[in-house]
Formats: C-alpha cells, structure tokens, sequence
C-alpha cells in the first residue's frame, strides 16, 4: 500500500462505522492505483445482508471517509455481503463457522501440499482443526495459513426448505 495511504487508520474507521451499524466488518480491502482504485468492504451479520444494509454503510464510510480525507485520490467505494465462500479472516471464524466445509491455503506445504478442503472442527491451541474427506483430522498452524474460506456446501443447500 503506497501512495501515501494510512491504511490501518483508515481500516479501524471503517470498522468503528460498520460496527457502529451492527454490523460485522468481514474484510476490507483497496484495489488499483489512483483513479482507478476500489475500495471494497464485506460486511456480516447473523440474519444476512440484503441491499439496504449495502447501501446504509455504503453513505456511512463514504462520509466519514470524505471527512477524514483519508485517501488522497478518487476511488469507487463497494459494499458487499461476503458470499457464501467468505473469507475466514479472524480467529473466532474458525469457531463461529465449526462443522461447515471450507478450503484452507498455507504458505507453505503440510504433507506435501498447500490447498486443503474439509469440514470446520474449531480452532485449538492456535491451530485450525480440518476434517479431510476421509476422516483425518489436519490441525493448521494459524500462522501459515495464506487465505481460508468457506465452500458451499451443495448437499446442505439442497437439504435446506427451498432448497
């Protein structure tokens, strides 16, 4: 992050104003150079985020934003939910989301490879606990997982009313 952007500032503004909301700051993340920057929040709350909630904190950062003066340069500001592969960004999503599927990348190889997929089993002692498809249970070291997030779970969406 260059360009004389104060990102962890302006990271904890956007969070105080989601929060603020009600709402779960996910992930906030800037695209792009200059003027051709995007600003991208996810945000989360336990019923769901429909387009008003997208909009609502849309105006509130955009604001606060504009006031603080902030970022130096014209950028587009997007609100979204995290879709149903949302990114598992804090400690407690690890617990929060235990026993749904999910794909975990680390930085490095564990048994000779960097991308597993398996079941939530909470998070104990630092480590991610995995349940592979064949029933082994991987713990993954927090510190080398390079992104984790959720799978759809097609069997589940099927199962639900309306499926």
């Amino acid at each position: 992050m260059s360009m004389g952007v104060e990102w962890d500032r302006i990271r904890r503004l956007i969070e105080e104003v989601v929060e603020g909301q009600g709402y779960e700051l996910v992930d906030a993340e800037i695209r792009g150079a200059g003027e051709n920057s995007v600003l991208r929040i996810f945000i989360d709350k336990l019923s769901g985020i429909s387009h008003h909630d997208c909009e609502l904190v849309s105006e509130q950062v955009g604001t606060v934003l504009d006031v603080e003066d902030l970022i130096p340069f014209s950028y587009t500001l997007e609100v979204s939910s995290p879709g149903l592969d949302r990114k598992l960004v804090k400690e407690s999503d690890y617990t929060r989301f235990d026993g749904k599927l999910a794909r975990v990348q680390t930085r490095i190889p564990l048994n000779q490879q960097k991308v597993f997929r398996g079941r939530l089993q909470g998070l104990h002692d630092g480590k991610v606990r995995l349940e592979l498809p064949k029933g082994n249970l991987l713990e993954i070291p927090l510190d080398v997982i390079q992104e984790a997030r959720l799978e759809v779970d097609w069997a589940a969406e099927k199962a639900k009313p309306g499926g």
